[in-house]
């Protein structure tokens, strides 16, 4: 094995790292070596008294051996972080006799302990107990009275804002969680609803129309009359069906936009923000609808990021020519520049013949009006598929 597969195979993030994570949520794998930057202090501390040949001889030593246990911190999997953090604590205990600068890998070390599986309140008691170590072995060693004092609050300071992060992201990572459950169960409830839909609609259908070629295939020969009035039988229960299958897939296609409705609620509710939606519309042109749920879903993820909202809501107006949809909300507003967001909503309005009104008032929120016309075409379809129902009901009926 060569030198660089080695040490690939040894700084390839494991799945549950800290760099792997930071990876998941869009982040550079490099962007947790920013945090070394706080590591100048290891150059700056001996300012203080007087630089010696002795400090850059464990210097040389010992910082690449502090930037090897960081990376590998880093990248290691969480059972594995308690050994590279407790190196990096126990070599600042080793080398405090001799070296002031390994104060700066002892908060180092503190503040890598929090990445194990370790819950906040254990962290605390583990961060204090190292604290009261170092400032035992400080006093020993007759450390000055500022370093005794500065590295405990220093290191409760961080390690509280760290765990707090921490804690905030691993929260953060349970909704998401929550969110992909609530969307795969609803996947999964809409299939099997379609799948009973379909069996309950076409099942019994299908079956009288196979009854009913046998029986005109076995009358053929005997009764020619009988077998055209069976033939005409099934021509007008397939007719049926057909309509009824129809009316079935403007029902399915529906679900897009209820589907892009309750992912924005979950949305919205991640940054407590109340989401609001009337009734539906149904019978709507699959294109018109498609349009319409992106842009919800562009619209929700404005308000998420940037109208620092408490309240939103989605109404719909649906009359014979047109749908109209109303989204607003109570945050910020003042919307006065358009964003790629704001110009990609426009546009896909306006690629189905509709046009949309921006109203946002400084501090009064922001209300975005959409209207879209209906084609006359799919309303005189769902008007013949009505009389086509009503008018096998009332064949049946005189049969």
């Amino acid at each position: 094995m060569t030198i660089q597969a080695t040490l690939r195979s040894w700084f390839t993030p494991a799945p549950d790292s800290y760099a792997a994570g930071s990876v998941r949520r869009g982040k550079s794998v490099w962007v947790d070596a920013v945090h070394l930057l706080w590591s100048v202090w290891v150059f700056i501390v001996p300012a203080f008294d007087h630089y010696t040949w002795q400090w850059a001889f464990i210097t040389l030593v010992t910082y690449p051996i502090f930037l090897l246990l960081y990376a590998k911190n880093c990248v290691a999997s969480r059972k594995q972080v308690t050994t590279y953090a407790g190196a990096v604590v126990a070599l600042a205990f080793v080398l405090m006799p001799w070296y002031p600068s390994s104060l700066c890998y002892f908060i180092y070390g503190c503040v890598m302990l929090r990445g194990c599986r370790t819950k906040g309140l254990s962290y605390i008691g583990i961060l204090a107990m190292l604290n009261v170590l170092c400032l035992l072995e400080a006093w020993l060693l007759n450390y000055s009275w500022q370093s005794v004092i500065s590295i405990p609050v220093t290191c409760f300071i961080i390690g509280v804002v760290i765990n707090a992060e921490m804690t905030s992201g691993e929260k953060e990572a349970q909704l998401r969680l929550s969110q992909d459950e609530v969307r795969r169960l609803a996947a999964t409830a809409e299939r099997e609803r379609i799948g009973r839909d379909l069996h309950d609609l076409l099942g019994h259908t299908l079956s009288l129309i196979t009854l009913k070629l046998e029986l005109s295939r076995k009358l053929f020969d005997r009764d020619n009359e009988a077998a055209r009035r069976e033939l005409e039988e099934a021509e007008r229960v397939a007719r049926h069906a057909l309509a009824e299958v129809r009316a079935a897939v403007t029902g399915i296609r529906s679900t897009d936009l209820a589907a892009e409705l309750a992912s924005a609620r979950l949305l919205l509710g991640s940054s407590a923000v109340s989401l609001d939606y009337g009734a539906l519309p149904d019978s709507l042109p699959q294109d018109i609808e498609r349009a319409l749920a992106l842009v919800i879903r562009e619209a929700v993820t404005n308000i998420h990021r940037h109208a620092a909202a408490t309240e939103a809501s989605v109404r719909f107006v649906r009359s014979v020519e047109k749908i109209e949809m109303q989204i607003s909300d109570n945050g910020k507003g003042g919307l006065s520049a358009y964003g790629n967001g704001v110009n990609g909503m426009c546009e896909r309005v306006r690629a189905i013949g509709g046009s949309m009104e921006i109203d946002s008032p400084p501090r009064r929120g922001t209300r975005l009006q959409i209207s879209v016309p209906v084609p006359q075409k799919t309303l005189s379809s769902a008007n013949a598929s009505a009389s086509l129902a009503s008018h096998d009901d009332y064949a049946r009926g005189a049969a």
